[in-house]
């Protein structure tokens, strides 16, 4: 989804989306409760944990990878191999991964009597994403991808993370 902006071998190469410090499992991709028996088929060593409050969404399990008490240790995507990357067939892929790194995150209420609004946010980890000047990312959000971006959200809430100054580039809001 990104490809015209982020060159594939770049990300081919870093793979920083697909590990995670104890820290950062709250970016660890959400999967759909109708696509648990296919993932478990595909990789059945691979284990899940129920995530968010509407008991249809699920994340792996990665806490046994971790072998210290380092919370900067960090544990591999159980669907990355790291010499040839994510092994997902397409139809499995989460969408958090398809858009990574871009993130829908709730914005809090400007009013005490407003809804909290959607967007979507940069990840600011991403090491190819920042060199990537903002205003092309913007654009691209702007062009259709930050619209879909908000769509899926609306009918997966448990993806939706929560904004905090870490996710507070904002890069696509609905008009």
């Amino acid at each position: 989804m990104l490809s015209s902006i982020l060159a594939k071998s770049d990300c081919a190469a870093c793979k920083f989306c697909c590990s995670f410090r104890r820290t950062s499992l709250w970016e660890t991709p959400v999967f759909s409760a109708a696509d648990l028996p296919a993932l478990k088929a595909f990789a059945p060593t691979a284990k899940f944990r129920a995530t968010g409050t509407s008991g249809s969404s699920y994340t792996f399990d990665i806490s046994d990878q971790y072998k210290t008490s380092d919370p900067n240790e960090e544990a591999l995507c159980p669907f990355l191999d790291p010499s040839r990357g994510c092994t997902l067939p397409t139809e499995l892929k989460p969408f958090d991964c398809k858009i990574w790194p871009l993130r829908a995150v709730s914005v809090p209420k400007q009013t005490e009597s407003g809804p909290a609004q959607l967007a979507v946010a940069i990840t600011p980890t991403c090491p190819a994403i920042n060199k990537v000047p903002l205003q092309k990312v913007r654009d691209l959000a702007a062009n259709g991808l930050g619209q879909q971006i908000l769509d899926y959200a609306a009918g997966h809430p448990d993806m939706i993370k929560e904004y905090s100054d870490f996710l507070s580039t904002i890069v696509y809001t609905n008009p």
